[in-house]
């Protein structure tokens, strides 16, 4: 397998589509590509992640226990640069970014130390932001 990293692509739904818009670019400061009247690409980080209307779904948040925290199932994100999760960390909070997980440090001094956070977008959707102290202990066992 390859270690180049590549963008990834990744489609979400979404019920609101003008609250989410808001969110991604203005809280998120995502760049705004391509939309239409039912969905909008961004830039992502570097990846392509692309909003797309459904209507609301009634189905209820799944979480798995990790570290004595109830992590949303499913979520998605990416990996930061270390000094990049701390500054992005306190700017979303100065927006008013409610956390599921506030932002704390898994495994401090040891293999694969991580800062890591959790929210939801205004559609429901869980993302999560990690960083690695050493990012060459990303895949660390």
């Amino acid at each position: 397998m390859s270690t180049t990293v590549s963008p990834f692509h990744i489609a979400i739904p979404v019920h609101n589509l003008d609250a989410c818009r808001t969110f991604y670019r203005d809280i998120l400061n995502c760049e705004e590509g391509r939309s239409s009247d039912h969905w909008v690409d961004f830039n992502f980080f570097g990846h392509q992640l692309v909003i797309h209307y459904k209507p609301k779904s009634t189905e209820d948040v799944h979480t798995n226990a990790v570290d004595g925290k109830s992590v949303p199932v499913p979520h998605y994100g990416v990996v930061l640069p270390w000094d990049t999760f701390q500054e992005f960390s306190k700017s979303i909070a100065n927006k008013g970014v409610a956390f599921v997980i506030e932002p704390y440090v898994r495994f401090e001094g040891k293999v694969g130390e991580q800062a890591t956070m959790f929210f939801f977008d205004p559609a429901g959707n869980a993302l999560e932001f990690k960083a690695f102290k050493d990012m060459t202990q990303l895949f660390a066992k």
